[in-house]
């Protein structure tokens, strides 16, 4: 006869995402390609780098999404060497050039997408074959315009407005530039997106650890980077410097690069002489020093972070925007800068301080002021760390992305990219007692002391992650936050939650602790369900000390505390079925349906009258206790809540978790919160829909799984990274219009329990694809 084995059914249910069938998916194997049109290294300009890194962002944050090619810019004379990523080069003084990349776009079936990096340099004399090539061209065309003239010459206006006619839109990097596309060259603001130049995301290290490792402790840093030319004017800041000397013997300032390529060609090193002569002239040779490299990323961000005060005094009024600029304000750089389009635009409420262009004795005041107060200095630079987080290259990313698919429609399918698993944050928030409550920004504040929940999540956390990689470091964490659990607990049998820096017990223990307590449990039976695979003897106190915890359990009534309990009573049972333990979670999951039968109406499916925090973490309880226990009802309330509360919290392709800012009430169904999302509801959803998905064998709670977890990479509303791959920490929440950039525990370790839970998912995923590849699936079994 012929039957559909388990397995089979297993495989279609993986297989059939968004309808499409295996060998549908086989035959539909092209992904689309972008070809960007810039320059790009080995060739050194600053356009060359901002490609790099936006081409790196993109294939970093998306996965089988798109391809990215590059049609590099040179000139008939040069003879530059690229790299895999370069496969067209367009040489932009010649017309055939045009003529010949033109034809390959057109004739190519996979560029979907051009991407054109326009400075006016780049296409000198050249605007009339660009606007030829982008006529003929059959594909859709995105320009990105790194200079928008406020008063361009008739020539130069006209180029603009052709190129208008014949693309499908503008990228610019500021607002100011947004507008004078369209008050000055008459462009529909419909057709310009704003994308800020992108930023690296760095870890702000030690500022005096970093001057230790270059040889620079005891000096006050001021800095300048970037490939020099005469534009920059750096002999504003020479001139100032016997002023700000005089007050400050061990100030130092760095010019850090080598002169500009294009420089060098037509005057060799003769600005950068210049500034050597001035140095020698107002006697500064112990206050300057030239670091003419073009230095590695990692190198540069470190020069910066270990800045006191950087320095932006370029001469150009109509420069719209400087990467430089950007990248001293990501690394936590206090900026004084001249008035250029970016610095209006970004150094307001405390960012930074503006000088007029060429203003030495402004200059010396701005410096010496900031020098002698420090924490202005740190206001400073937080306010432009807060201002500039928006502008991570993974979001830059992200924008470009959606841009791509909005110009070129459903051609694009974007699946982000998982991150590799990150425990450093995660790490640095742990001390020899137990992990700390919160962060500024990634920097652990031991002044906010501990708490019994954040270890409870932190022990199923790395209990987790041992279950997967069997790393033994793991050990001596788990110990460390059940130490911690266990020092929380009473002779009564309950738990205390807030620990202070100096390890005792706070006053904050007086409110109601039952979550807490509840939490507890589930991370002792999460830990002990894994007994086997620890060493022998390594849960033995944990046995104990879940066994007096759960003395009291039976007066809980917090439906979460109640929830929590269930889960870890079902944990602890897997390895041994305790028929007092069942008669626990029988108790509690009664309650639980006692209030569901209470709250719920047709259109209310609901433990409560309304939805507020930790939602999921009720119907998996259920669900936990139909698995203990084989009662029926626990499975069919199990699935009844869960999926009303998935009806309330999902889109076709987005998660959006009811808001901390206001719950959502049976009365008021309709109520829509914008922000006030936390990444610890997302984790816990993430949980229970990979136990529904184990238990229904369901492939629309597969696919919340991933929908869910894209919302930590920034499938949000603000498009907006919350996990931070630099770091390993996530973000504290997500608002209306910005993010928490704090990384304090409850989120990191929220956002490691979901990711550890994708990756024991893709695990299986894979080991199913593989199973599928040695059948075929076009003819039954037959046994």
């Amino acid at each position: 006869m012929t039957i559909k084995t388990p397995l089979l059914s297993s495989i279609s249910l993986w297989a059939n995402k968004n309808n499409t069938s295996i060998s549908e998916e086989k035959e539909d194997t092209k992904i689309p390609e972008i070809l960007f049109i810039t320059s790009y290294p080995s060739r050194e300009c600053g356009i060359a780098t901002y490609s790099e890194d936006l081409i790196a962002a993109l294939n970093n944050k998306f996965d089988r999404s798109f391809t990215i090619k590059v049609a590099a810019l040179e000139s008939i004379n040069d003879n530059y060497t690229y790299g895999t990523a370069v496969n067209q080069i367009l040489k932009t003084d010649s017309a055939d050039s045009y003529l010949k990349l033109s034809e390959y776009c057109n004739g190519d079936k996979a560029v979907k997408l051009l991407l054109i990096q326009h400075e006016f340099g780049l296409f000198k004399n050249n605007e009339t074959d660009l606007i030829k090539f982008l006529s003929a061209s059959k594909k859709p065309v995105l320009i990105v315009l790194h200079t928008v003239l406020p008063n361009p010459n008739q020539e130069m206006k006209r180029n603009v407005i052709e190129m208008d006619t014949l693309i499908d839109g503008f990228i610019v990097m500021t607002q100011r530039s947004a507008a004078l596309l369209e008050s000055v060259y008459g462009i529909d603001k419909r057709k310009v997106t704003v994308i800020a130049h992108g930023t690296h995301l760095v870890k702000h290290g030690d500022k005096e650890i970093l001057k230790g490792k270059y040889g620079l402790s005891g000096k006050k840093i001021i800095s300048t980077f970037g490939l020099l030319s005469s534009g920059k004017s750096i002999e504003t800041t020479l001139d100032a410097l016997p002023v700000i000397a005089s007050q400050n013997p061990d100030i130092l300032f760095l010019i850090i690069g080598k002169t500009h390529p294009s420089v060098v060609r037509e005057e060799g090193e003769k600005y950068r002489d210049f500034l050597k002569k001035r140095v020698e002239i107002l006697g500064l040779q112990a206050h300057v020093k030239f670091i003419n490299t073009y230095l590695p990323l990692e190198e540069l961000l470190e020069y910066l972070q270990l800045t006191d005060i950087y320095l932006f005094t370029s001469n150009d009024p109509y420069q719209a925007v400087s990467g430089t600029f950007s990248y001293a304000i990501s690394c936590g750089c206090p900026i004084i800068s001249t008035p250029i389009p970016h610095a209006l635009e970004v150094l307001q409420d405390g960012t930074g301080v503006i000088i007029e262009f060429g203003n030495t004795i402004q200059l010396a005041e701005e410096v010496i002021r900031l020098l002698k107060n420090s924490q202005l200095r740190k206001n400073i630079s937080a306010n432009g760390i807060h201002k500039m987080a928006p502008t991570a290259w993974e979001n830059s990313a992200i924008e470009h992305a959606w841009l791509f698919k909005k110009t070129v429609g459903d051609r694009i399918l974007l699946h982000y990219k998982i991150p590799e698993i990150n425990l450093s944050h995660f790490k640095n928030l742990t001390t020899s007692f137990a992990m700390i409550q919160f962060s500024v920004i990634n920097h652990p504040d031991i002044n906010t002391g501990y708490t019994l929940d954040d270890n409870a999540r932190a022990l199923v956390a790395i209990c987790q992650h041992y279950e997967l990689k069997r790393a033994p470091d793991d050990l001596v964490l788990i110990k460390k936050y059940y130490s911690f659990i266990k020092f929380c607990l009473q002779q009564n049998g309950s738990f205390l939650n807030y620990v202070s820096k100096d390890e005792e017990f706070t006053e904050q223990n007086s409110e109601n602790l039952e979550d807490s307590n509840g939490r507890a449990i589930w991370s002792l039976g999460y830990m002990l369900s894994l007994s086997s695979i620890f060493p022998i003897g390594f849960t033995s106190d944990a046995e104990k000390t879940m066994n007096i915890a759960l003395t009291k359990v039976n007066t809980i009534y917090s439906t979460r505390a109640m929830a929590f309990v269930i889960k870890g009573i079902y944990y602890r049972n897997k390895n041994a079925v305790d028929f007092e333990n069942i008669s626990l979670i029988k108790l509690l999951s009664n309650r639980l349906l006692k209030m569901y039968r209470h709250e719920c109406k047709s259109n209310w499916k609901w433990f409560e009258s309304y939805l507020t925090y930790g939602n999921s973490i009720l119907p998996e309880a259920l669900l936990c206790a139909y698995l203990a226990t084989g009662e029926y009802q626990y499975k069919e309330v199990a699935k009844e809540s869960f999926d009303f509360l998935l009806s309330h919290i999902f889109t076709d392709n987005k998660i959006k978790v009811i808001s901390n800012k206001g719950w959502l009430d049976s009365s008021r169904q309709k109520k829509e919160t914008v922000g006030g999302e936390q990444p610890i509801d997302v984790a816990y959803t993430i949980l229970a829909l990979e136990r529904f998905h184990a238990v229904f064998k369901n492939s629309s709670y597969q696919r919340k799984m991933e929908t869910a977890f894209s919302w930590f990479l920034g499938n949000n509303h603000l498009h907006k990274i919350i996990y931070n791959p630099c770091t390993g920490g996530c973000y504290d929440g997500l608002e209306e219009s910005y993010i928490n950039l704090n990384q304090g525990a409850e989120s990191t370790v929220s956002y490691l329990m979901a990711r550890l839970t994708m990756e024991k998912y893709t695990a299986e995923k894979e080991q199913l694809f593989k199973n599928i590849s040695k059948i075929n699936l076009s003819e039954p079994i037959i046994v």
